[in-house]
């Protein structure tokens, strides 16, 4: 269950983060910053790519992508790798087409309303918490690397936030948070988004995925455009995230 304290919002809005939010695919985008770290010159991370796209071309779910992913990181200590998400975040943002410009406004414009704003992502913490105190979020859903008692990744996550599970952690924050569905909103831009947005009664399409522009024209739902743009100053009123628990023990696979 997604563990969240309970506030004075009365609606929420649920985003995807990866080329919904951000114009990129955090996790992979992070992985070649933290192999040039390394002393990656550029080709293994080359051969790391054609490896997953190997993998989902050949029929790999998402999920299990999602968790070979983590996997790479098992032994890396998880101070290093926080710090590395914030030095990568801090570098991206900086490029000139970081973010989605349609969606960021829309989730400012639900955290300036008093919507809670909830991050829900395949993506991990340490790339999402500069990226939600920069936009204003007020909570993360997303795959937790779990942490050995020497402080170090395992390469395993308590469940790949991808899919049906993204749609179980929306319903979870709702109920746990007792906030009608039907009052709140989701924004996504793959296919795989589509569980999460039919679980609220105002869906946001970003993009052009075919299968969800289908859904979009079929019920009357929300199109956005996925042009990107820069992101020059810090968000004004960006505020602090709750529900920041630690890192996850290993113990709770």
């Amino acid at each position: 269950m997604v563990n969240v304290p309970m506030g004075t919002h009365a609606r929420a809005a649920f985003f995807d983060v990866d080329e919904t939010l951000l114009n990129t695919k955090s996790m992979f985008h992070f992985l070649r910053f933290w192999m040039a770290r390394q002393g990656d010159d550029g080709s293994a991370y080359d051969a790391v790519m054609a490896e997953v796209n190997s993998q989902a071309a050949s029929g790999v779910p998402r999920t299990e992508i999602n968790r070979r992913y983590y996997r790479r990181f098992a032994g890396v200590d998880h101070a290093e790798l926080t710090r590395a998400g914030r030095d990568w975040y801090d570098a991206y943002r900086r490029e000139g087409s970081a973010v989605v410009v349609a969606a960021w406004a829309a989730a400012r414009r639900h955290a300036l309303a008093g919507d809670l704003v909830a991050l829900v992502s395949g993506s991990f913490r340490a790339l999402l918490e500069p990226l939600a105190a920069d936009l204003g979020a007020d909570l993360i859903l997303c795959s937790e690397p779990l942490v050995g008692e020497d402080g170090r990744l395992t390469g395993e996550i308590r469940r790949p936030m991808i899919g049906a599970i993204k749609a179980d952690a929306v319903r979870e924050t709702l109920a746990a948070r007792g906030l009608p569905a039907e009052e709140c909103s989701c924004y996504g831009d793959h296919a795989s988004d589509l569980d999460m947005l039919q679980v609220v009664g105002d869906p946001v399409i970003v993009g052009a995925d075919p299968v969800l522009l289908e859904r979009a024209q079929a019920l009357d739902w929300a199109v956005l455009s996925a042009a990107a743009g820069p992101l020059r100053a810090r968000t004004p009123g960006a505020v602090r995230i709750s529900a920041r628990p630690g890192p996850v023990a290993a113990r709770e696979r």
